[in-house]
Parts: C-alpha cells; structure tokens; sequence
C-alpha cells in the first residue's frame, strides 16, 4: 500500500470545501494538492497506477492508406501524473477494443460520406477498460472501475442534445471519426459521463457493448414487437448482433440473408430457429424478394438491412408487406438508387439510423443477466502490437472467416 507524505496528509485535512482536496471517491493512493500557479494538478502514486508502466501506443491510418502502429499521447508519464487530465475526465487502460467496418473503411477507402482522413489518424470506438486515474472533479467514478467507453463527446446544448437525441448533435466529435481520434490505444482519457461501467462483465464483452448498442438503436427505432415476422440484410457482425436481439424479443419468423454461406452458418448457430438465405449473383431484387417472402411463409412486417449494399437495400424493399417498413442500419455509398413506385405503391415506410443514443445501460443489463450472449461472434483475437495483422485479418473476412477481430492489451 503506498504512503502519503505528512504534508500531503496536512492539505487533506484542510478544509472540505478546498477543490483541491482528495476526493472520498478517489482510490485511497491518490493524492490531490493544488500548486502554487493554482492550476489542479493529480499526484499518482505508483501503486495507483500500474498499468501505466510501458508507453502507450496507437493504431494510426492516414490519407494514403497505410496502416501503422507507433507511440501515442497521453504519455505513459502523462497517465502517471495525472497533468493532461481534464476537469470530468478519467483516464481508461483500454484491454479490449473491436474492429468496426467502419475502420476499415477509413484504413481502406479514406472516408465514409463526408467524413474523410486527411491526417494520420487513430482507430478504433469499440473499447473497453479499467480506470487508472481520475480528475478531482470527477466523484462518479474511481481507480479500477471496469468500464465500457461509450465513443460520443457532444455540446449538451443543441437540439438533438437537450431533446435526447445526442447522436445528432451539431457539434458531435466521436472518437475514430475524422478528425478525432479513435480509442485503439493503451491508455486513453475521456469524460467520465461516457464510462459506463460494467461490474465483473469481461472487457471482451464490454468491447462489443457499443455493436449491441447500434442494433438496440435499430430495434427501438423499428419497433419490433413480440411476434413480428422479420428479415435482417446481411450477417456481418451488426447483423448477427441485430439477430440475438430480434431473437431475445420474441420475433418471428427471422429470416437472414447473406452472400457468405459461412456467416448464414454462423446465424443458425446463434438462433438455430432463423432462415437463411444466400443471395446469389445475378438474382434480380424482385426475385430476391420474392424468395425471401416464400421462406418466411409471406411478407414479411419489417425489414432491418444491415450491410448498406444498395441491391440488398433493393431487395429488402420487396419483401415487406404493403405497409411495411425496410429500417437501414447499415452504412453505404453516398448516392443510391431505390425502387420509389414500389415504396410509393405499396406504402412501405424507409427509415435510417445514425449511431446510437442511451442504448448503453440497456445494452448491460442484457448482457449481465445472460439475455444475450454475443461471445460466439468473436473469431479472432490479436495483441495491440499486432494490429496490423488484425485489420487484414478483418478486411479479408471471406478468406480468413473473420467475423468480429478483437485487439487486446495487457
């Protein structure tokens, strides 16, 4: 157990209103004293911060499409002393981070819409840690909470923020999205509001609570009930994370479409009682609908695509019943052609989505009490030093039977 010099001990008991006195909240190692340029600064003691021991590194692309990975802020000796910290902050170790499609994207194609890498730039919004450190202002939270770090930093002042509906703040910066870099780091710091924590919940678990909560998002926004006849477009990661939670509420038939056999297989084992389809090269999307209505027994009520294909998007189109509704999760081209007549004719409603908003402490509780079980979609495991191999592991998934690539740290 570390010790505390009397005259830190001396500042503690100063008054309780003093700002910068230690925090009942903070780890019992921390001290907190405040300079003489009056500025907060944290006192860390070893003991508090073990994790901090070797430097911190990141998974960087930039505009040319390489993909690296080297040192990366804050420094190890930042975390220790707690000086790059900001009021509501805490500084996370992250142990567990998944690879999104959309990092490899970014990796790949430089953009999504108009979100573009002109800069070397980190990866990486599926993450979870423990914390290390914590900014004196912050009483919500302390060292060693095991946390899952929701990527979203807003304005708190704009509509969509005071209405709560954050995912479309005006002023959003998401971590990994250009120009703000992304959580495939040893240590990072972020407001303590966005850590939630998840208990003795494994970080690989806690990794993917942000997927989970991209499907949550689409569920609710969809509507779907208990009963409901539904088809899911594509069985990626968002797609066989979007099965567990139709399957947990009660919907059926689920039917599931996918050009991989492989990734259908995957389905039938998580949900033994859904229907697959593999979509064939060359199948009209009229037929393609037309399939997939005979395999779910009629028309199907709503439709959640997720792959962000434009054909796939055509075909989910026709196989909704009129009056239907085809709900995009997943992301696509900028500009795409849909078949308007048979929207139009048979009124079947098109919605989309953007991220997610208060979908975490759902997505916990689900997981914590063993309502959905997501340890099945992870196929590959690599250490942070390897993330190279672990992106093109990811990015060749037909070959490699990649489905979701985990990067860990120890």
């Amino acid at each position: 157990m570390s010790r505390v010099s009397p005259a830190l001990r001396s500042l503690a008991r100063q008054s309780s209103s003093a700002p910068w006195r230690k925090s009942p909240a903070m780890c019992s190692s921390q001290a907190w004293v405040k300079p003489a340029n009056k500025s907060v600064r944290c006192l860390a003691t070893p003991a508090a911060m073990p994790s901090a021991s070797k430097e911190n590194i990141g998974v960087y692309c930039n505009e040319k499409h390489d993909l690296w990975v080297k040192e990366s802020g804050p420094s190890a000796q930042d975390v220790k002393s707690g000086s790059a910290l900001k009021e509501g902050e805490v500084t996370i170790a992250i142990k567990s981070t998944g690879i999104c499609g959309s990092d490899i994207h970014f990796w790949k194609h430089g953009r999504i819409g108009p979100m573009i890498v002109e800069h070397d730039h980190i990866l990486g919004h599926e993450s979870a840690g423990e914390i290390i450190a914590v900014h004196p202002s912050v009483k919500t939270h302390k060292v060693g909470d095991r946390v899952a770090v929701e990527p979203s930093q807003i304005c708190n002042k704009c509509e969509p923020c005071l209405t709560g509906r954050y995912n479309g703040c005006l002023e959003m910066r998401f971590m990994s999205t250009p120009p703000v870099d992304g959580l495939l780091r040893r240590y990072v710091n972020h407001s303590a509001v966005w850590c939630h924590k998840i208990g003795d919940m494994s970080y690989e678990d806690g990794a993917m609570l942000e997927p989970l909560s991209v499907s949550l998002a689409g569920m609710a926004r969809a509507n779907i009930a208990l009963g409901d006849p539904v088809l899911i477009c594509g069985a990626g990661p968002i797609g066989l994370m979007t099965l567990l939670c139709c399957a947990a509420a009660g919907a059926e038939p689920i039917v599931i479409t996918d050009i991989d056999q492989n990734r259908l297989n995957m389905a039938k084992k998580i949900c033994p009682r859904v229907r697959t389809y593999k979509v064939e090269p060359g199948v009209s999307m009229e037929d393609a609908g037309a399939h997939i209505s005979e395999l779910a027994g009629g028309p199907l009520a709503t439709a959640l695509e997720c792959s962000g294909v434009e054909s796939s998007i055509a075909a989910a189109i026709y196989s909704v019943k009129f009056g239907g509704k085809v709900f995009v999760i997943g992301v696509g081209k900028p500009d795409m052609q849909i078949p308007f007549m048979r929207l139009s004719t048979q009124e079947i409603d098109l919605q989309f989505q953007y991220r997610y908003a208060n979908t975490w402490p759902r997505a916990i509780r689900l997981v914590q009490n063993g309502v959905i079980d997501m340890k099945d979609l992870v196929s590959h495991r690599f250490s942070l030093e390897d993330a190279v191999k672990a992106f093109e592991t990811t990015a060749a998934s037909a070959k490699t039977g990649a489905i979701k690539v985990l990067i860990q740290s120890e």
